[in-house]
């Protein structure tokens, strides 16, 4: 293994030959376990076993890069393989990392990440989206398929990113200061444009409904928002059927928002922390945005802002609903 070998002239003798053997073993276990692996000899937690364990992962994305029979998901595997291996190793480095956010510098901390995380995110969204739209030229299926999984996780990241940084701003500021004329039906469209890759990838597809009375007067950038926060969660927990986005008039200046998943329904053990930033969630298969609960918290907070509430019904086997009704007047076309 050159990976090996590599660590061998970063770090003397730090880590010795049993170390290795040790270390294959336990990264053997993890791969045959799909990706679990909870314990380690303490001997090999040191930060040279952590530095093999990153050259080992630059040397399969290496060899994955040159030789294509090698499938997705054996490569997917193993890197989940790697970096339960690596969290073994240092289990104490996440809590190491909340002390610090806990200190009087952690919320800068915090904020400065997602800051710099968002500029280059979008830079891969948008690369992504050229590629896939073949504006650079033709691809083959393979290459649209491992786009649509750049796109999606990038986008995941971002808007984390951006659920961090409007949760330490409080979560209910609105973009827009005042109302502004919309469609929208131009909404709804520009969510299923952003998730649509997500869909494509799990095999699902996103239906739209827009309102008869078209033009509005809202908070369009606010209202997207919610409705992708909400279509994004309700694709990561479901693995087949669709996500159901309906805007629905209730009166003549009232529309009722709903996104509707066909996910097996949410626990009900869960429901009391639903909305609570930063809880554990059930994670859901496939590329989907985080489980933290940030996002659930903000379209909360958002929905309130726009002076409502965002509601819930569920059932096990029938899916999801999230909902809520806005004020929105209707505006006449010039």
């Amino acid at each position: 293994m050159r990976a090996a070998a590599t660590l061998q002239s970063d770090c003397g003798d730090t880590l010795h030959g049993q170390d290795v053997s040790d270390l294959r073993g336990a990264l053997f276990l993890a791969i045959s376990g799909k990706g679990r692996h909870r314990s380690i000899d303490p001997r090999l937690e040191s930060s040279a076993s952590r530095r093999l364990l990153e050259l080992v992962r630059e040397e399969l994305l290496q060899i994955w890069s040159a030789e294509r029979s090698i499938s997705a998901s054996d490569t997917l595997c193993t890197l989940q393989s790697i970096e339960s291996v690596r969290k073994a190793i240092g289990p104490d480095t996440g809590k190491d990392f909340i002390t610090t956010l806990k200190g009087s510098d952690g919320l800068e901390l915090l904020v400065e990440m997602a800051h710099d995380l968002r500029s280059p995110l979008t830079s891969i969204l948008f690369l992504a989206e050229t590629l896939q739209r073949r504006l650079s030229g033709s691809i083959n299926d393979l290459q649209h398929r491992q786009l649509r999984l750049i796109y999606s996780a990038a986008l995941g990241l971002s808007e984390m990113a951006s659920n961090v940084l409007e949760f330490v701003r409080g979560g209910n500021r609105l973009t827009e200061d005042e109302p502004s004329p919309f469609r929208v039906s131009e909404t709804l469209e520009s969510v299923l444009d952003i998730a649509r890759p997500i869909a494509e990838e799990k095999g699902l597809t996103i239906r739209l409904n827009p309102p008869a009375t078209d033009h509005r007067l809202g908070r369009p950038l606010a209202l997207a928002r919610v409705l992708l926060n909400l279509t994004t969660n309700g694709l990561k927990f479901t693995e087949k059927g669709f996500v159901h986005i309906v805007a629905r008039e209730t009166g003549v200046s009232r529309i009722e928002f709903s996104v509707r998943d066909t996910g097996p329904g949410i626990d009900p053990n869960t429901m009391e922390t639903l909305y609570s930033p930063f809880h554990k969630a059930g994670t859901g298969s496939g590329i989907g945005f985080s489980g933290s609960g940030l996002g659930l918290a903000l379209c909360r907070r958002l929905v309130r802002a726009m002076g409502s509430e965002l509601m819930l019904e569920t059932k096990p086997n029938w899916g999801t609903r999230f909902y809520f009704e806005l004020e929105l007047s209707p505006v006449l076309k010039a």
